[in-house]
Order: C-alpha cells, then sequence, then structure tokens
C-alpha cells in the first residue's frame, strides 16, 4: 500500500479558506448618546405609561374588568423582570378611580356566642359604630344607674317587697292562730318551721308525748298532719306570691332598663338608619342590655362576685365592634401586596388567650388577613411562597371558588381536634386575585391542577426582551429618570444612559433587542450612581456604568480568576497556539446563578478501525446529558451522510473533553467534536489559536448556540493569560453573530488586529479555517480532488476498511457486505 500524503495548504475556486473575520462594527451594536436628545436626566419627564409589556398589560386589563367568576391573572415572567413592581403600579393606578369597599366588622350574636356576626357597612362606619357602641354602653350603665336609684324605682320596689312581706306576715299569723286553735305552736327554724304540740301554752317534750296514751297520741298525730298540710298549702300560696312580686319586680327592672337605654338606641337608630344591618344589631343589643341589666349597674367589685372573676372591661366587651377593615383613610380601592401568604395571613386567624391554664376565645380576637384588607380591590401573591406555604393554596382556592372569607383555624381545617374555637359568619369576598410567579411554576399549576384554570383564566406574560428602536432606547432613558426620582440618585448623562442601553442589549443576548429584566437594569442604576458619588461627581457618566459592570464582575469572577491561573500555570491544558491533530478548542459557559463566564476546555478525539462507531466516553462514563448525546449522534448521522453513500464505514472513534470531572450537557461543542473527530481521520492538525463554539445538524450546517458573548469573552481571556500572538480568535456560527455584544476589551483587540472572529454557516467553512485546506466537493462520481479535506478523510476510511479485511481475511465485496448488516 502507497504512503498517504499529507494535503498542501493552498485555496481553490471555492474560495472558503478566504473567510473574512467579522468587522468591529459587527461586534457590537452602540448606543449614540447625541440621538438620545438630552443632556442630562433632569431634562427628561416623568416615566407615566409600563414599557415594553404591551402583551401582558393587554391581558391584565382584561382579567382585571370582566366580572365573571374565575378571571383572575398569572402574571407570568422571568426573575428580575419586575413583575410585581409593575402590576402594583399598573394596578394603583387602575384602582385610583374606583370605588373604596366597606369596611368589614365582626359583632356578637347574643342567641348564639360562638358564631359572631358580620356587618359589612360604607368606609369609614366601622370604626364609627365601634365609638358609637362604646358611647352607648357608657351612657347605658349612667343612666340605668340613674334610674335603679332613682326614688319612683325605689319606691315601686319597696312597695313590692312590702307587698310580699305583708303576704307572707299575714299567711304567717293565719297559721299560727291556727296552730293555736288547735293546741299547737308554730315554730321557725333554719330549714323551715315545725308544729309543736302544747298543753295550755306550753310545748310538750318528747317525753310528755310518751306518757300520753294511744289514743290521745293518734289524735295529736291526726292534728298535726292536717295542720301541716295547711302549712304546706300556705308556704305554696308565700312562695308563688314571692314568684309573683319577683317577676314584677324583674318586669319593673326590664321597664326601668328599657327608660333607661331606649332613647339611646333610638338615637342610634336614626344615626344608622339606612343600614339594615346595624339596626338589626342594635335592637338585639337592646334586647340584651334589659336582659342582662345587672351586668351594668353593678360596681367592680360586686361585678367581679357575679361574673366569676371577670373584670368589667372581659364583661362589657359582649357590646364591642371587632372591625376587621377599616377603610376610614382610604381614597380609592385597595391594592395588597402579600409577601408572606401564609394560610392564616391569607384568610384571618382566630386568637386565643389562656386564663388559669385553659385557652379561651372571642369574637373580639378575630383578626383579618389579606383577603380581607383586599376585599373590593387587587391582591398580589407570590406564587412559589404560596404553594410553600401549607394549606394556603387549598384556602385561597376555596375561597374564590365560593366567594366568601371563611375564618377557620387551621387545626379545624386540616381535621386535627384543637382548642374550642369560633365560626365566624363567612364575608362575601370580591377581589380580583393576582399570582406572579414563574412560567414553569405557570405550566405546572396548569397540568396537575385542576382548579387552576376554573379560578385564574387570564395568563399575563412578561416579554424577558423588546425591540431595539430609537423609542425603546427612549423609553429606556425615561426609566433611568424613574429609577433616579424614586431613590433621590445623581442625575445621568446621555453618555451613561447611553452605556445602560447597551447593557440591556447585552442582558437581551441580542444586537436588534432590549432586556426588559428591569430589576438588574434598575440594579447597575443604583450601582453606577453610587460609584460617581464616591467619586465626588454632579452627574453620573459613562465610566461610572462602566465601573459599576466592572464592579459586579469583580465581585463574583474569584472562581474565574482561579481557572486562569491553573490555564496559565498548564495546570488546565489549553494550547493557544500552534496545531494539532485530533484536538480542539470548545468554549462552554459556566453559569453561577448571578455570574456567568466562557472558558475554552481542550476536546480531543482517536480514531482507529472497527465498527464501534463513535463513542462518546463522557456518555460512557454517566458524565454527559442527553443534549450531548444527541449531539455526539448527530456527528454519527454527519459521518454516515458524507463518509458513507457509497461504502460502509468501518470506523472506531473515542471524543471526549480532557481534564472534565463534572456533568456535560449541550450541544454547542459538537462542531468542535466533529473538526477534531475529521482531524483525527484526516491526520491534518487544527489551529489551536481558534476556538470553536457551534451546533451542527446531520447537513453539516453549523447552527447558533447560546452564551456567545461569554465564550468569545472566556477565550480571549485564556489569550491574554497564555500570550496574545495577533493571529488567535474564534469561530461562531453566522447566525450568531446578531447576539454578539462583546465587551470593550474585545472590541479593542479586534479593532487592532490582535484578535479576530469568524462566522461560519457549514463545517467545510470552519475546516478550511482550521486547517487552511480546501474542504473540497465531490464530483459526480462522489469522489473528492487530490488534496482536500474531505479526500483526505475518505482515503483513511479506506484504510480502515482495508485493514478489517486483511485482519478478517475476507475478500473486499465480503467485508463490504458484512458491514452493511
Amino acid at each position: 500500500m502507497s504512503k498517504r500524503r499529507r494535503p498542501k495548504k493552498k485555496s481553490n475556486s471555492n474560495g472558503l479558506s478566504s473567510i473574512v473575520a467579522l468587522t468591529p462594527k459587527a461586534l457590537r451594536r452602540e448606543c449614540d448618546p447625541a440621538l438620545l436628545g438630552f443632556a442630562t436626566t433632569d431634562e427628561l419627564p416623568r416615566l407615566e405609561e409600563v414599557i415594553g409589556q404591551p402583551r401582558a398589560f393587554r391581558a391584565l386589563s382584561l382579567g382585571t374588568e370582566v366580572a365573571g367568576p374565575g378571571f383572575n391573572v398569572f402574571v407570568m415572567g422571568l426573575p428580575g423582570s419586575g413583575k410585581t413592581t409593575l402590576v402594583r403600579e399598573y394596578l394603583e393606578r387602575k384602582a385610583f378611580d374606583e370605588p373604596v369597599p366597606q369596611d368589614w366588622c365582626y359583632v356578637n350574636n347574643f342567641s348564639n356566642p360562638h358564631e359572631p356576626i358580620a356587618l359589612g357597612l360604607p368606609a369609614s362606619s366601622g370604626p364609627e359604630l365601634h365609638k358609637d357602641l362604646g358611647n352607648l354602653i357608657t351612657r347605658s350603665r349612667e343612666e340605668i344607674i340613674r334610674a335603679f336609684e332613682s326614688e319612683a324605682y325605689s319606691q315601686e320596689r319597696r312597695q313590692l317587697n312590702e307587698e310580699r312581706e305583708k303576704y307572707a306576715e299575714q299567711e304567717l299569723a293565719k297559721m299560727t292562730l291556727l296552730a293555736e286553735k288547735y293546741s299547737f305552736t308554730l315554730g321557725q327554724l333554719p330549714f323551715g318551721f315545725v308544729l309543736v304540740p302544747t298543753v295550755e301554752g306550753e310545748p310538750l317534750t318528747p317525753e310528755d308525748l310518751d306518757k300520753l296514751k294511744p289514743e290521745q297520741r293518734e289524735k295529736v298525730g291526726k292534728l298535726e298532719s292536717k295542720l301541716q298540710d295547711e302549712l304546706k298549702s300556705s308556704l305554696g300560696r308565700v312562695r308563688a306570691k314571692a314568684r309573683e312580686i319577683q317577676d314584677l319586680i324583674e318586669d319593673l327592672d326590664s321597664r326601668t332598663a328599657l327608660y333607661a337605654v331606649e332613647h339611646l338606641v333610638e338615637d342610634l337608630k336614626e344615626k344608622h338608619k339606612a343600614l339594615e344591618p346595624i339596626l338589626e344589631y342594635l335592637n338585639a343589643v337592646k334586647t340584651d342590655i334589659v336582659a342582662n341589666v345587672d351586668l351594668l349597674r353593678k360596681e367592680e367589685e360586686r361585678l367581679k362576685g357575679v361574673t366569676g372573676g371577670r373584670t368589667e372591661a372581659e364583661v362589657l366587651r359582649r357590646y364591642d365592634v371587632n372591625v376587621i377593615v377599616d377603610n376610614t383613610d382610604r381614597s380609592c380601592a385597595p391594592v395588597v401586596v402579600e409577601g408572606n401568604p401564609t394560610y392564616h395571613n391569607l384568610l384571618g386567624r382566630i386568637e386565643h388567650e389562656i386564663v388559669m391554664g385553659a385557652t379561651r376565645t372571642h369574637f373580639t380576637m378575630i383578626r383579618r388577613g389579606a383577603l380581607h384588607r383586599a376585599n373590593g380591590g387587587y391582591l398580589i401573591l407570590p406564587a412559589r411562597d404560596l404553594l410553600l406555604s401549607p394549606y394556603a393554596w387549598e384556602g385561597l382556592k376555596r375561597s374564590l371558588r365560593e366567594e366568601t372569607i371563611r375564618i377557620e383555624s387551621l387545626s379545624a381545617y386540616a381535621g386535627f381536634m384543637g382548642a374550642v374555637s369560633l365560626d365566624p359568619q363567612p364575608i362575601p369576598l370580591n377581589v380580583k386575585v393576582v399570582l406572579v410567579g414563574t412560567p414553569s411554576l405557570y405550566y405546572l399549576l396548569s397540568a396537575h391542577d385542576e382548579d387552576f384554570a376554573k379560578l385564574f383564566k387570564v395568563r399575563s406574560e412578561f416579554a424577558s426582551v423588546m425591540d431595539r428602536t430609537p423609542d425603546t432606547e427612549h423609553e429606556y432613558a425615561l426609566f433611568v429618570k424613574a429609577v433616579i426620582d424614586d431613590n433621590q440618585l445623581l442625575p445621568f448623562n446621555s453618555a451613561s444612559v447611553a452605556k445602560i442601553v447597551e447593557f440591556g442589549s447585552r442582558l437581551s443576548g441580542e444586537q436588534d433587542k432590549i432586556s426588559a429584566r428591569f430589576g438588574k437594569v434598575a440594579d447597575l442604576i443604583r450601582e453606577s450612581a453610587y460609584w460617581a458619588s464616591k467619586a465626588e461627581k454632579d452627574v453620573v457618566d459613562g465610566e461610572d456604568v462602566i465601573q459599576a459592570i466592572d464592579e459586579v464582575v469583580y465581585r463574583n469572577n474569584l472562581l474565574e480568576e482561579r481557572l486562569g491561573e491553573m490555564m496559565r500555570e498548564d495546570t488546565l491544558l489549553i494550547d493557544v497556539v500552534g496545531e494539532a491533530v485530533g484536538q480542539a478548542n470548545a468554549l462552554s459557559v459556566l453559569d453561577l446563578g448571578d455570574y456567568a463566564f466562557g472558558r475554552p476546555s481542550r476536546v480531543t478525539a482517536t480514531v482507529y478501525p472497527g465498527r464501534d462507531g463513535v463513542v462518546d466516553i463522557e456518555r460512557e462514563s454517566e458524565l454527559g446529558g442527553r443534549i450531548h448525546t444527541k449531539g455526539v449522534l448527530i456527528i454519527g448521522g454527519f459521518l454516515g451522510g458524507r463518509y458513507g453513500r457509497t461504502n460502509p464505514l468501518n470506523l472506531s472513534a473515542a471524543l471526549t473533553f480532557e481534564q472534565s470531572y463534572g456533568d456535560i450537557e449541550g450541544d454547542s461543542a459538537s462542531a468542535a467534536e466533529l473538526f477534531v473527530l475529521l482531524s483525527a481521520l484526516a491526520e491534518i492538525p487544527l489551529r489551536q489559536d481558534l476556538a470553536i463554539s457551534g451546533s451542527i445538524n446531520q447537513h453539516g450546517q453549523v447552527q447558533a448556540v447560546g452564551g456567545i458573548n461569554e465564550k468569545i469573552e472566556g477565550f480571549y481571556k485564556a489569550c491574554e493569560l497564555k500570550g496574545m500572538t495577533d493571529t488567535q480568535g474564534v469561530i461562531i456560527p453566522k447566525a450568531n453573530v446578531q447576539n454578539l455584544m462583546l465587551n470593550d476589551d474585545v472590541t479593542r483587540a479586534v479593532e487592532e488586529g490582535k484578535f479576530h472572529i469568524y462566522s461560519i454557516e457549514v463545517i467545510d467553512e470552519g475546516l478550511s479555517l482550521l486547517s487552511g485546506i480546501e474542504p473540497g466537493i465531490p464530483d459526480e462520481a462522489g469522489l473528492y480532488l487530490e488534496g482536500t479535506f474531505n479526500r483526505a478523510v475518505t482515503d483513511k476510511l479506506a484504510v480502515f476498511a482495508e485493514a478489517i479485511r486483511q485482519q478478517r481475511g475476507l475478500p473486499h465485496d465480503v467485508v463490504e457486505r458484512i458491514s452493511r448488516e
């Protein structure tokens, strides 16, 4: 077999080796401060409208205006997009023109204290009723005490008592005379009356009775029995008369109490005559005062004796008004943001107090929840916190389904036994609930909670990016102005605002887009103002914004610096000069949550005759993810489609990321893996001063990847650490050019010709750049021209096929048939 010659580096008519690097202008889209139309933000008006979210707020408008059941809203978007703040501000503007909702109070249910009554009153009427009831009880006590101390009451009561006593005396006198008639005397003991027989006025002793003859004793017993019956009848008449008099005294007390308080209650009823619930309650209060007048007429010490030691305040709170929703100071509908949506914080709770080791509660210990505060308006809740709080989500759903707020203890709701509690009357619910969360939470609830779609019918999706136009750049400037005003910051000049616009494009990942994640943008504004104030400036300029960005990097790039040191010390083997066969620099991104950076990784390949195909070492070692495995399988499909159409492939190959000890996921290195595999087959070295990022499909097209800016900047830093040669650069997919928003260091190096960025659409363009050899185009017979890269690959595959044939001692046509099978 003749020795295979390595192809020479040359160009052909295809012109693939003459791919031109991107110009500095293509590496970022700058914002011209002069086009912003102001010198400093002091010249700008206040931002009045929400920017960049027309779709989200159109949906929010629908959800908050449609009155049907279930038209609540789930606002979804990425963290840091300012969802909660923007929704709150929108709802506050909307609620400004809406009426103030009712006050809500709980009052005593005198007929069933276990079930307090809910009163819905016009705004500001709750505290007024509370004050009126307090005054009513105070004045009622005064009037009752005065009435019961009056001469008229005392005289009438005295007459009734005298009548009772006189009647008792008369009955006693009658019984005494009757007893004397039959020689008995009537004696009074502590436990009642006793009849004693007498002789000539002297009572007989038991010994005297024993001396009597039997017939005499029998006669005495009959007389005593007769008198006992008469005595019982007489005492019954006395008791009946006493009860009659007591009823008259109670009627007198009731009439006196009613006389004392009726005019006070009627005055209150006249004041609140338009409110039927209050009128019913005042009637119940009047009835209870009359029925329990002794509670109001006794002094503190005497009252404790009657009520088991309870104080006057404890006794009289039965007439209190527990105002749980007070809208006195409100001028419009409420907008409530509940940041801690626990069960009790949402639906309210019933507190208990411990007295003498026992727990007790009262309607005045009912406490409101966020639903009460937002009733008649809007309630904003963080979806994640709501779902993490036990029973809160189920409690909210029940309230929305029933359109009522029912306050229950959590133990009762969960079915556990607990202290005796109350069952307050439910309050009608009229509220629009807005849940704020991530897309994943929305789709999770949609898939697994059958009530979710019924109760949250409107989805308001916040976009993470918006088109970058002169109008949106101006809106960004207005947003900067709004953050400045809200936080009392230094004004920004146009150059600093231009840098913030560029930061927004970098954050969006596209030159023609700008980020709508205003939380991160607002943080940058605040930090830029901080550094300007540290430098004792009067206006924030572009240098302060750049410093703020650099400071964020410095706070978070400790790991990045450590990896850079390992590259410089050759602990991590990365070549940024020279050439090597079956080896290239792939680029990846390490995402640390609040900071991401790119780094190069050495990818290598080995090839040998066999039938194993492409072996992914990462997958075999269980370090490769599913997407990465798919990328390797696509490489096998590409090889078969390009080189195995006429002759079966007899190839075994191994691909790996060197010095990689963690999980590998994603297909953004599949282009680099294909390049090193083809290099190993063709035995043609690849440039190590060029790094590669891109995924491929089975037809050899290079596809866009994520994190392209971080990847390019990561390789640039590696080249700086290892030494610049003015030939280094990165190969990226052409589809990623629109995503370039590179930092000043990289763009400056490109302008100075020290670093180069190439964009490619197909694998052959990358082969030409990395090897300096034309890939070649097959002729009609499917053969590649001598001296091309693809010809070297096919020649090597033919060598592998022949090696397998010789190893098995089989004819060439048999080897092909076995390979096909």
